[in-house]
C-alpha cells in the first residue's frame, strides 16, 4: 500500500516533488487546495501525512502556516529542503515570442523577475498554484499562455518547456515541514538521529527577556538556526517567538528547555525530529 502524503497543489506542485523527495518511494498524493486543507485532511484520515512549505530562501516565512501548526497541534516529524526550480512552458508547437500572457503564483512571478523583464509585452497574471496554472493551459487549451512551473509539471500536463532555470536567484530553497498525528512520528523518523527542534513560545512584556531565552541556549550549546516573532491576536504589542534549533546532545537540549521554562509565559515544542536533507536539483 502506497503512504498517503497530504500535499497544497495538484500534481507536479512543488509540494508533491519535495514529498516524494523526502520519502524516496512512489506516494498517493492527495491534492488540498490550500495548506488548512492539510491538516483536515490528516484530522479526517489520520494515516495521511502532511508536508507544508514553511519558509523560502528568497521570500522568506510563510507566517500563516505557523500559525496553522500550532492550532492543529499536529507535531513535525522531519523537514525537507527542495531546490525550486523554475521553467517556462505552454501548448506544444509554440516558440517564446508567441507567447502573450504568463500566469503562475505570486511568488513563482516575483522569482522569476529579470527573465520576465525580457519579455516586456507580455502580460502577466497571479494563479493561485503554479503546476494548477499549466494544468489550466493544458485542460483550456490556451494558445500564447505559458505557465512559470515545474519541469514536472509540463511533463505531467504535456506542455513544451521553452526555457529553463528562469529563476532569478539559483539558490532558491523551499523548506518544507513534515506533519502527522503523534502516532506516526517515530515511523516516520525512522531511526534517524533527532537533532533539530521548532518550539514556541511567549515572553513577559519586561526588559531583556528574550535575551535572557537566548543566553540559556547558548550556555547550553544550543544552536538557534531561526527565529521568527509573531504578534499575539488581542493582546497589543505582545509577541510569540518560533525558533528552530539545531544540537548535538538531546540531554542538553531537553536541560535547555527545562532552564527557560520560569522566563516565559507559556511554551510549546512543536516538534523534535532529524534535520532535513537538501535537494540537489
Amino acid at each position: 500500500m502506497k503512504r498517503k502524503v497530504a500535499i497544497q497543489g495538484v500534481l507536479g506542485a512543488y509540494h508533491g516533488i519535495a514529498a516524494e523527495n523526502f520519502f524516496k518511494e512512489e506516494l498517493e498524493l492527495v491534492e488540498c487546495n490550500t495548506f488548512r486543507d492539510i491538516f483536515k485532511a490528516i484530522k479526517k484520515d489520520p494515516t495521511i501525512i502532511g508536508i507544508m512549505a514553511i519558509e523560502n530562501t528568497i521570500a522568506g516565512s510563510l507566517l500563516q502556516n505557523y500559525e496553522l501548526q500550532k492550532e492543529y497541534k499536529l507535531p513535525i516529524a522531519g523537514e525537507f529542503k527542495q531546490r525550486i526550480s523554475h521553467c517556462f512552458a505552454a501548448l506544444p508547437g509554440q516558440s517564446v515570442h508567441d507567447i502573450k500572457e504568463v500566469m503562475s503564483h505570486p511568488i513563482a512571478l516575483m522569482q522569476c523577475g529579470n527573465f520576465l523583464d525580457s519579455l516586456p509585452n507580455i502580460k502577466i497574471v497571479e494563479h493561485e498554484d503554479t503546476a494548477l496554472a499549466a494544468k489550466d493551459i493544458a485542460e483550456k487549451k490556451m494558445q500564447g499562455v505559458a505557465a512559470i512551473c515545474s519541469s514536472k509539471a509540463a511533463e505531467i500536463y504535456g506542455l513544451e518547456i521553452l526555457a529553463s532555470g528562469i529563476e532569478t536567484n539559483k539558490h532558491n530553497f523551499t523548506r518544507f515541514l513534515i506533519v502527522s498525528a503523534r502516532w506516526m512520528v517515530e515511523e516516520i523518523i525512522n531511526g534517524d538521529v533527532v537533532n533539530k527542534a521548532s518550539l514556541v513560545f511567549t515572553l513577559p512584556h519586561t526588559e531583556g527577556s528574550l535575551s535572557k531565552v537566548l543566553s540559556v541556549f547558548s550556555f547550553y550549546g544550543i544552536n538557534l538556526t531561526k527565529i521568527q516573532s509573531l504578534p499575539i491576536i488581542g493582546r497589543e504589542w505582545e509577541y510569540q517567538f518560533y525558533v528552530d534549533v539545531k544540537y548535538a546532545d538531546f540531554e542538553r537540549y531537553r536541560q535547555s528547555v527545562d532552564a527557560i521554562r520560569p522566563l516565559i509565559s507559556e511554551l510549546h515544542i512543536l516538534g523534535e525530529y532529524p534535520e532535513g536533507e537538501q535537494s540537489i536539483i
